[in-house]
């Protein structure tokens, strides 16, 4: 089971609305195309890389566009904690929000 925290749902529209700025179309594309990249976490969640800054083996992140999306795999299910543009320094407190 793929769950999204509260914060990666506030990255994903705050995304959208940056894109929307320009084309709605895309906006809606790209989001869409983020959470479908998620959606096979459930039965593949080791199928991103650990995140390097990190070095966690049960937080990882999968790319797409210019955009990581991390997830942490836990005991009952995967949980998208963040989504950022790939420019960004991760800064640790980024996952606990």
């Amino acid at each position: 089971m793929v769950i999204w925290s509260d914060p990666a749902k506030a990255d994903l529209r705050s995304i959208h609305d940056f894109i929307a700025h320009d084309s709605q179309h895309y906006a809606k594309k790209v989001t869409q195309d983020i959470v479908a990249k998620t959606n096979t976490l459930g039965e593949l969640p080791r199928v991103g890389r650990v995140v390097p800054e990190l070095s966690n083996e049960a937080i990882r992140e999968l790319s797409l566009y210019s955009y990581r999306i991390l997830y942490e795999i836990k005991e009952h299910g995967v949980f998208v904690l963040a989504v950022i543009h790939k420019r960004r320094d991760l800064q640790p407190e980024m996952l606990e929000r």
